[in-house]
C-alpha cells in the first residue's frame, strides 16, 4: 500500500506562482513513476506532469510545457509541482497519482483556484 497526500493548494492571483507537494508513505519502493492530474468543473481528469522515479525524466502536457515543473525530493518522498505563469485555465483539483505494477494509488486531491 502506498499512502498519497497532497498539499499547497489555495487561490493565487493570475500570473502568479505555487508550489504543490505530494508526501508519499508505504511501500514506496513499489512506485515506478508519479505524476500529478487535474480536474476542472465539467471536464475529464487529465495527465499535468509526471517523473520516472528511477532516472528522473519527466513530461508535461502541452498546456502547461514551460510554466510548470515536476521534482521530487528522494529523501523526503516527495514530489512536488511548482506552478508559474498560471492563468484562470489552471483553476482545477489537483491529484497526485503513483504508478506501480498494480493499479494507481491516488491523494485525496488539493484545490487550486486561479483568480484576481
Amino acid at each position: 500500500q502506498v499512502q498519497l497526500v497532497e498539499s499547497g493548494g489555495g487561490l493565487v492571483q493570475p500570473g502568479g506562482s505555487l508550489t504543490l507537494s505530494c508526501a508519499a508513505s508505504g511501500n514506496i519502493g513499489s512506485v515506478l513513476n508519479m505524476g500529478w492530474y487535474r480536474q476542472a468543473p465539467g471536464k475529464q481528469r487529465e495527465l499535468v506532469a509526471a517523473i520516472i522515479l528511477h532516472e528522473g525524466s519527466t513530461y508535461y502536457a502541452d498546456s502547461v510545457k514551460g510554466r510548470f515543473t515536476i521534482s521530487r525530493d528522494r529523501a523526503k518522498n516527495t514530489v512536488y509541482l511548482q506552478m508559474n505563469r498560471v492563468t484562470p485555465e489552471d483553476t482545477a483539483v489537483y491529484y497526485c497519482n503513483a504508478e506501480w505494477e498494480g493499479p494507481d494509488y491516488w491523494g485525496q486531491g488539493t484545490q487550486v483556484t486561479v483568480s484576481s
